[in-house]
């Protein structure tokens, strides 16, 4: 065995990296980069090196680990995370949320979601936001919070003009969001990590699941789900969902945000269990779905008068099998078709509010901001307490400079939390 594959190897045990995740010669340029650092003239003597030098190896660690982020990536599952942490404040009024950010880089993540929770209206009392990272660079420049370009991307970038000002070298993230958030290092591949915490409301992991081997992310899956309370709920990235169903965490049923939370099972033990408003969002957060029978013969609706307008459908009508598909198309990526399938039994069915909302969040996903526009206030006028059409109308508002709009609307969700 080379000198190399033994330092693929602890690589692996230590931090849990697959190297052929990172793509071919990533490896290979960290060692010529550390080898250069160190004057070692070859491989064989970085190793020894490696060994003899307690800081090493977390060097190698900054050099390897490369992180690609930035702010409001992935913006439906913090919509989503902002709509559940109201429902838990605005509903207990002693209640502080409690969230985890792993790996959390240069803070781009957990400053997204301080601003996220902000943006709702929550107050920075009432939440702490834990952040984590294996890299001591990325955590000091998460603390400097300062940013360049590249960590805004997009053309929703409103938040920028809210919590940011610009600075030699980019734009300084304002101090009162900074202080919301706390970096610390740690390692997921650690057994006994957070071991002393109580457990977290949400978890965002995302986008690093990706990077292990199978091993090593059913370890991982294990420790998020250990770290996350019985009624909580894990965010991780697109192409990680398949790991958490596999492991029996069920989908939120949220498209496009890739959160799990505990199997029924281990909610059935549990008081409170949060309930997506994806698919039941008129019902109260503690209330389970009603039954629904669908093979049972349609009831024949009632004739309206000739010249009566139509009455909407009311959303507890709606199949939810049917949402749930859509959601699951949503989620693989296959926007139009899941449009298309939307608006079939919108068309078929009659117009619902979960179904109008979903059809906004598809249209937003795929920049069709008027459309989306229309369908959130479709969905509202159905049903005027949808809180997550509510929050998701706020958003596009906010986006396009109408700040007084959002905060009405946001407004709004909120006293229907407290009386829902």
């Amino acid at each position: 065995m080379s000198t190399a594959t033994h330092i693929e190897a602890l690589l692996k045990a230590r931090i849990g990296l697959d190297a052929r995740s990172i793509g071919p010669g990533a490896l290979d340029r960290a060692l010529r980069e550390r080898q250069a650092a160190l004057q070692a003239h070859d491989v064989a003597a970085y190793w020894n090196l490696l060994h003899s030098h307690p800081d090493e190896f977390q060097a190698l660690i900054e050099a390897v680990v490369v992180p690609e982020t930035w702010f409001f990536r992935h913006r439906e599952a913090l919509l989503a995370l902002g709509r559940f942490a109201a429902e838990r404040v605005f509903g207990n009024p002693t209640r502080q949320v409690r969230v985890l950010s792993l790996p959390c880089a240069s803070g781009e993540e957990p400053y997204s979601i301080a601003m996220a929770l902000l943006d709702v209206g929550i107050p920075p009392a009432r939440f702490r936001i834990d952040a984590l990272d294996i890299s001591a660079c990325a955590l000091a420049r998460a603390r400097a919070g300062v940013y360049g370009s590249n960590a805004f991307r997009g053309e929703a970038l409103d938040f920028r003009d809210r919590y940011f000002r610009p600075c030699p070298g980019g734009f300084a993230l304002d101090a009162r969001v900074r202080e919301l958030v706390q970096p610390r290092l740690g390692n997921i591949v650690d057994p006994d990590l957070l071991a002393g915490e109580a457990p977290y409301d949400f978890v965002f992991c995302r986008n690093l699941l990706i990077y292990f081997d199978a091993d090593v992310q059913r370890r991982a899956v294990h420790t998020l789900a250990r770290l996350t309370a019985s009624d909580g709920m894990i965010f991780v990235g697109p192409a990680e969902a398949s790991l958490l169903s596999a492991q029996g965490l069920q989908s939120a049923g949220v498209p496009l945000a890739f959160a799990f939370r505990k199997s029924r099972t281990d909610e059935a033990r549990n008081a409170g269990p949060i309930q997506s408003r994806a698919v039941q969002a008129t019902a109260p957060a503690s209330m389970p779905p009603p039954p629904v029978n669908f093979h049972a013969r349609p009831v024949p609706a009632k004739r309206e008068p000739k010249h009566a307008p139509p009455r909407p459908r009311p959303a507890a009508a709606e199949p939810t099998d049917a949402l749930a598909g859509i959601s699951a198309l949503a989620d693989r990526g296959e926007l139009e078709a899941a449009t298309a399938a939307c608006e079939a039994l919108i068309a078929g069915q009659g117009p619902s509010a979960d179904a109008c909302c979903l059809l906004g969040v598809l249209h937003d996903a795929a920049g069709r901001t008027q459309s989306a526009r229309d369908a959130y206030r479709r969905a509202i006028y159905l049903a005027p307490g949808h809180q997550e059409a509510l929050y998701h109308l706020a958003a596009r508002l906010e986006a396009e400079g109408d700040h007084a709009g959002a905060t009405r609307l946001r407004q709004r969700a909120q006293r229907h939390t407290r009386t829902g």
